[in-house]
């Protein structure tokens, strides 16, 4: 008996529109509408027959162990509230396989990372279980490879492999809430930035949310997103310059005004047409109102004195660098127009 083992020969024909794993791994529910009765389903799944019962309400159509991708449809199959496609469906469209979708069930955890593409997380056959995410009044029990996590609120989840994960800030928050290794956490704290998955507010947001920031090896590893996050966000707006061909700036300096106060740290500075650019790299774990207040009285008192400050964030330099660009080059060239600015001493940072 092989993994390619269909269903029984009355079943058989109305199961082809399920594609690969799907088709060897049914519930309860799925066979009774392909017309497997109950005692049918019991016999072949008696003591050496063709069938097993992997978790409580699910089957595998095949003896031996399950594939990787088995499992994650046996466990989306379990936790699931039910499944929403229909199991005789219309054709689908021509090169289009027909994806049954799981209501109120994703993949989450170290599964999902590894579904993303993170090289920093385990193999799938390594996983001895599979976190599902599932709402918090469900009343579902771990149980086998299926280990229930559960959410208030739901996020809305994305398509991996063909199936439903969670996005990363959420997986990286419900994996972080199982390790106790600190390099573990660090390399996929890291890696979720480096590789461009996310940025580093999203993660923290999540982590919060979860509760996990006063874990010291959790603080520890934040603590080097934020810098290293922070570093990307410099290496890209360094690139933007370049790239887009503006002028050369001022890097990183603070602005004084001559024998009075302290007026800033900016990232980048264009003395002679008197813009800045600040990078708003602020941690969700902050008191935010009091930072933004911050940053909103520092680029007030700087635009009294005639300059004009460029506040981005790193996830626009990410995803809009040419916008990012261009509203630079607006403000350059829009200098002209405006009364000069106050004489101001700048400083390396």
């Amino acid at each position: 008996m092989n993994h390619n083992t269909p269903l029984t020969p009355a079943a058989a024909r109305p199961a082809r529109h399920l594609p690969g794993a799907q088709r060897r791994v049914l519930s309860t529910a799925q066979l009774r509408s392909l017309g497997v009765s109950p005692g049918e389903r019991n016999e072949q799944c008696r003591s050496g027959g063709p069938w097993q019962q992997f978790l409580p309400g699910v089957y595998l159509l095949h003896q031996g162990p399950p594939t990787s991708e088995e499992r994650l449809h046996a466990v989306l199959l379990y936790a699931a509230r039910e499944v929403t496609a229909p199991a005789v469906p219309a054709q689908p469209e021509p090169g289009q396989p027909h994806r049954p979708g799981y209501r109120e069930a994703m993949i989450t955890g170290l599964a999902a990372l590894t579904l993303h593409g993170f090289a920093s997380a385990p193999a799938l056959p390594s996983l001895d279980r599979i976190d599902v995410l599932v709402p918090r009044l469900r009343r579902l029990r771990s149980t086998g490879c299926a280990h229930v996590l559960r959410a208030a609120a739901l996020p809305t989840p994305e398509e991996a492999t063909g199936v439903p994960v969670a996005p990363v800030p959420r997986a990286l928050a419900d994996a972080v809430s199982q390790l106790t290794d600190a390099g573990t956490v660090r390399r996929l704290l890291s890696e979720a930035v480096r590789a461009g998955h996310c940025e580093p507010a999203a993660i923290i947001r999540e982590l919060d949310q979860a509760k996990l920031l006063g874990r010291p090896h959790v603080a520890d590893a934040v603590d080097a997103l934020l810098a290293e996050g922070r570093a990307i966000a410099e290496d890209r707006l360094y690139a933007m310059v370049r790239e887009f061909n503006l002028p050369d700036p001022v890097w990183n300096v603070d602005l004084r005004l001559p024998g009075g106060p302290h007026l800033g740290g900016l990232d980048a500075y264009w003395p002679q047409q008197a813009v800045a650019v600040e990078l708003d790299t602020r941690a969700p774990r902050q008191d935010e109102d009091a930072m933004w207040s911050e940053y909103t009285r520092k680029r007030e008192h700087l635009e009294r004195l005639g300059i004009t400050v460029v506040h981005i964030t790193p996830r626009k330099l990410r995803e809009g660098t040419e916008q990012q660009a261009a509203v630079v080059r607006t403000a350059l060239m829009a200098s002209g127009d405006r009364d000069p600015a106050a004489y101001v001493v700048v400083l390396p940072r």
